[in-house]
């Protein structure tokens, strides 16, 4: 197909979505929108994700309330009034999903219905192709309703859809995290997914390992350097007694201090003998393993297993950018170095939202591209990592 492809990003936030079509030639970038809101309580604008959306994609998405803006009235809001949109991206919050909250499972958020709105947006633009990534609950958790109105919707107006859930380990990410990838197509074209990209092939073992990926980070690379330092001594006190290499709170135990050294929260799970997940608190991460999941509120190792698996320190914004498939070239600016760590979990990764790209553009050109040239460069990621295995010659029947 002749030309470059327009793509919109919708919730856009710090622009993972985005780069992965940013860096592929074959698209680019018309229009793009966040209200850049942190969490319900602080408003819009305190994620301060806009300016790092700008910085690495090369247009400054539009601060919009997409929870309220009429779908009809959103090209001209975005300036793109009349312009062709080839593909939509709209990745609304999977907060209201996601089962690290555990009210989830018997509350519906608010903020789920924004999917359903995905599907008005991508009819209202008259999209050819719409790509969407959330939570694993948002197509087997109790409120999945919200996704089975979004493709009723969509195949009323004509597309078919592609749905499930993906652990991106499979695609290269050095970390476990499932997610649920959705594609939507008009009819007069062929439906095509991420797993049929990788068909014939998978990662090495060793290459999506904590190990591998601080290996490939370059040292003069914004933000290489940069974490919150420990203002209370006793968190400083607590990580330095903890094991390298995959230790967490739960060693400290028999540890002589550990009246000291534990919270009284880890106490009372003790006591209780209900650890549940809370071992990954203030736990470090494996040398040879991928990275747990990385979520939004990653700048603490309180909240998380997130702390080098030797030095007595939460993981640099670049460490943790590199887990969650940021290239070396990707620069974060959000103000409060905290906002940089929000910027990360929130994200796409970059590493598969280029592959993504790769998959739309076959979608396009009925070509399927050759998957060592569908690696993000500048990620951990080479096509080196890559391993033939025998292919399924039904896979494209």
């Amino acid at each position: 197909m002749p030309g470059q492809l327009a793509v919109v990003d919708l919730f856009s936030g710090a622009g993972g979505m985005s780069f992965g079509f940013h860096e592929h030639p074959g698209f680019k970038l018309i229009a793009a929108a966040d209200a850049e809101i942190g969490k319900p309580s602080m408003g819009q604008g305190s994620l301060q994700c806009n300016n790092t959306y700008a910085l690495n994609n090369g247009i400054q998405p539009a601060k919009v309330d997409l929870s309220a803006i009429e779908p009809h009235a959103l090209a001209e809001t975005l300036g793109i009034e009349g312009q062709k949109v080839h593909v939509l991206c709209v990745c609304p919050p999977c907060t209201g999903f996601s089962r690290a909250n555990p009210m989830n499972h018997i509350r519906d958020d608010h903020r789920n219905s924004l999917v359903q709105r995905a599907g008005a947006f991508t009819v209202a633009l008259d999209a050819d192709v719409m790509v969407m990534e959330n939570a694993r609950e948002l197509l087997s958790g109790n409120f999945r309703s919200h996704f089975l109105a979004l493709s009723q919707h969509l195949e009323a107006h004509g597309y078919k859809i592609s749905a499930a859930n993906h652990l991106l380990t499979r695609y290269g990410l050095p970390q476990i995290r499932e997610r649920a990838l959705i594609i939507a197509v008009k009819k007069h074209l062929s439906l095509r997914t991420l797993e049929e990209l990788w068909a014939g092939f998978e990662v090495n073992a060793e290459s999506v390992t904590v190990r591998k990926a601080f290996a490939e980070i370059d040292p003069k690379s914004n933000s290489s350097d940069q974490f919150p330092r420990f203002a209370d001594s006793d968190v400083a006190a607590r990580l330095a007694a903890i094991p390298s290499d995959g230790g967490s709170w739960t060693d400290l135990i028999a540890h002589p201090r550990a009246n000291l050294l534990l919270t009284n929260a880890m106490k009372r799970r003790v006591k209780m003998k209900k650890l549940g997940s809370h071992p990954d608190v203030y736990g470090r991460l494996w040398w040879d393993r991928p990275a747990p999941t990385i979520k939004r509120e990653c700048a603490h190792i309180g909240n998380g297993r997130y702390a080098h698996p030797e030095e007595n320190r939460l993981c640099t914004v670049r460490e943790m950018a590199m887990l969650q498939g940021f290239p070396n070239h990707f620069v974060f600016n959000g103000g409060a170095l905290s906002n940089h760590y929000r910027h990360i979990g929130d994200a796409v990764p970059p590493l598969i939202s280029h592959q993504l790209a790769w998959v739309c553009q076959w979608m396009f050109t009925g070509e399927k591209p050759k998957l060592q040239n569908c690696l993000l460069p500048g990620t951990h990621l080479h096509a080196s990592d890559l391993t033939p295995v025998k292919e399924d010659i039904f896979a494209y029947a």
